[in-house]
């Protein structure tokens, strides 16, 4: 996963832009999207904000994020953070809505207010495509919108994660049930959801070629804070949470005593005051987006350093190929996906001890040719590409939905004249 950006939301409305008007046959390709997401527009910078911010320069989005607590009534925080984008963050009282269940009951009238009369909602978002992240709002809102088609992006294997709701599992299986169409963000996860649905299609990793890329560009300068540290610092970018291997991070601390191991992003669902505390580990915190060129710029060592647990079993994760796009050595822990997608070009340790010698390899005898393939595999691997493939299998599975709606349609209309008859 890429790190955070955060970009200036914009309230003003869209009066030039005219409501759209649509037909069944017609809408798909330029019909809206709801975006229901269990992940912050403006945190980690990651698989649904870039491939959203490519649809919206089809369809315009309305991405729906989980409520924020506040000691008010339930209202509505509207933003346009991205170009015909429109955040909606709910705002409610957390003792008054404990369950999502709730929540979502409590949301539906003011949103419902918003799309019918807000500058920035009003008529762009009827028969709307629902696009789901996470499927625990699925059983409430799937038959709200008047939705034409439902997708599913599984980017994750949600279930696995530290804290993830009891019933999480049962909401998914309700989701796929109803979903024409189904995308995973892993292979393993493609294998895992194909058994369950008939339109599931794997895309992975996609990369911002060209704003990697700076971090080849002799413009491109190293962050003072990270400029003065001992070399060679070997560093990594990224949300650090139940998925980072504490334990490698420090034996690495001790393999390299005289270097820096710098870790930048935010901290979550782990306890700060368990993060490993060797002098020579830096933890710089949550950076933006377009500060990472530069970062990783300053990296002698670009580090994936997973652990080998449930959380990781079925990730593919973004910032292998945001390294391999800096042109940086890259060393992993054995995640299934980054062996079999990514390796030689990656150079992947099955053990601590292992780790840190590759690490050592990569800083004293980089393999030139490696990091070449590397810049030329990401270079093929844009999320301009992936979208627009992701775009067509939608279109296809609009129209096919129409298809059949207008099939029954027809039969329905026969049956009633026979009976007639």
């Amino acid at each position: 996963m890429d790190q955070t950006t955060v970009r200036g939301a914009r309230s003003a409305t869209l009066g030039a832009e005219q409501p759209l008007t649509r037909t069944a046959e017609s809408d798909a390709s330029r019909s809206g999207i709801i975006v229901h997401s269990h992940l912050r527009w403006d945190f980690v910078w990651q698989r649904p904000q870039q491939i959203v911010s490519r649809l919206a320069l089809h369809h315009p989005v309305l991405f729906l994020e989980e409520p924020q607590w506040r000691d008010q009534p339930v209202g509505l925080q509207v933003s346009e953070p991205h170009p015909n984008v429109v955040r909606v963050v709910p705002l409610m009282r957390q003792e008054d809505h404990r369950t999502v269940d709730a929540q979502c009951n409590a949301l539906l009238g003011p949103l419902q207010r918003a799309l019918a009369s807000h500058p920035l909602l009003a008529g762009r978002f009827d028969q709307p495509v629902q696009w789901f992240y996470s499927p625990m709002t699925a059983p409430s809102l799937l038959d709200q919108f008047g939705s034409a088609t439902v997708v599913y992006d599984c980017m994750d294997e949600l279930a696995n994660f530290l804290f993830a709701p009891a019933d999480i599992g049962q909401r998914e299986k309700l989701l796929l049930a109803r979903a024409d169409l189904v995308f995973t963000g892993g292979r393993r996860l493609y294998e895992s959801k194909s058994r369950h649905h008939a339109n599931v299609h794997f895309f992975g990793c996609g990369v911002d070629f060209a704003h990697y890329a700076q971090a080849r560009q002799s413009r491109t300068t190293i962050p003072a804070e990270v400029a003065t540290l001992p070399r060679p610092v070997l560093g990594y970018f990224g949300v650090i949470d139940e998925r980072i291997d504490y334990e490698l991070l420090r034996h690495l601390a001790q393999a390299f005593r005289g270097a820096s191991i710098v870790m930048v992003g935010p901290v979550v669902k782990v306890n700060p005051e368990s993060l490993p505390r060797e002098v020579n580990v830096h933890w710089l915190g949550q950076r933006s987006y377009a500060e990472l060129p530069a970062l990783v710029n300053s990296f002698d060592v670009c580090l994936m350093p997973f652990a080998l647990n449930e959380a990781t079993q079925y990730i593919n994760p973004t910032k292998t190929l945001e390294y391999m796009a800096a042109g940086k050595p890259v060393v992993s822990t054995a995640v299934p996906d980054v062996v079999s997608q990514y390796a030689p070009v990656v150079d992947v340790a099955d053990s601590h001890a292992a780790f840190a010698a590759a690490a050592q390899r990569a800083v004293t005898a980089p393999r030139h040719g490696a990091l070449t393939a590397g810049i030329d595999q990401a270079r093929k691997s844009s999320w301009e590409s992936i979208v627009m493939q992701m775009r067509a299998h939608l279109l296809a599975a609009a129209e096919a939905r129409a298809a059949t709606i207008e099939s029954r349609r027809v039969c329905g209309a026969l049956a009633q004249r026979a009976g007639a008859l």
